[in-house]
């Protein structure tokens, strides 16, 4: 699959499956799980997908809470298709989250806000599962950041990043003969958050409307702050340790 469509960052790196897996981000590492073990016990029929689709009607007015959840988890039976899914939900869920290079509060703050959206739209589009919306907004996300990315489709068709979600769009209409209406709405949220987190900011003074609020952030990072002893001599300190009185430069990390 990595050589159906290559570009970015290596997906595993040669690593064997146990440490690549571990090494994924928390909230890419949860969401693959959870997506790989719906998908199983469907197969094994412990579940049923019946048991797992979003109905307003059903969560609402039968209780049926859980759904508003394992709606994001089903992508179908065991297939290509249920691996062709995986593949791009675990590549750039995981090179998203790890270059937003923040606390897993931001990236589960995007997904939260994504999920909030994609559930408002299903009824009007009667979409029962949204995983493949949900993948879709991030891959969007992705390709938008990361403008002059190349990519190559098949190792025929090569082009940047931010047209990497109609590639994928144009391919689903072809495999399936119909217009994917979760891969739309995935791309319509994924905009609407590139375009109030990425866009808006530089032209409002850096104000971000969908910026996580602190108990979000508290939710997700309790870990506080470490506190720095002051120096004895603090006035005559070295600050570079190398005699010079200088700062060090701050390591950059791609």
């Amino acid at each position: 699959m990595a050589n159906v469509l290559a570009g970015g960052d290596a997906m595993m790196g040669g690593f064997p499956l146990e440490q690549w897996f571990f090494e994924m981000p928390v909230c890419t590492r949860w969401w693959m799980t959870a997506a790989l073990s719906a998908s199983v016990l469907v197969q094994c029929h412990i579940l049923s997908p019946f048991q797992l689709f979003y109905s307003f009607r059903t969560v609402f007015y039968r209780s049926q809470y859980w759904r508003l959840i394992t709606t994001f988890f089903y992508f179908g039976p065991l297939s290509l298709d249920l691996l062709y899914h995986i593949f791009f939900l675990q590549r750039y869920s995981r090179l998203l989250e790890e270059s937003s290079g923040r606390s897993p509060a931001h990236f589960s703050w995007l997904l939260a806000f994504a999920s909030t959206l994609l559930l408002c739209m299903a009824p009007i589009f009667s979409m029962a599962f949204l995983g493949s919306a949900l993948s879709s907004t991030l891959i969007y996300i992705w390709s938008r950041k990361n403008p002059d990315t190349l990519l190559s489709f098949l190792g025929l068709l090569v082009f940047r990043a931010p047209y990497l979600p109609w590639v994928l769009l144009c391919f689903s209409l072809v495999m399936h003969g119909t217009v994917p209406k979760d891969e739309m709405c995935g791309i319509v949220v994924g905009h609407i958050w590139y375009f109030f987190n990425d866009v808006y900011p530089p032209l409002h003074d850096g104000h971000s409307p969908l910026d996580p609020p602190a108990w979000w952030i508290h939710l997700f990072d309790r870990r506080p702050a470490p506190v720095e002893e002051p120096l004895e001599n603090e006035a005559f300190a070295d600050p570079g340790g190398d005699g010079t009185g200088v700062d060090p430069p701050e390591e950059l990390v791609l």
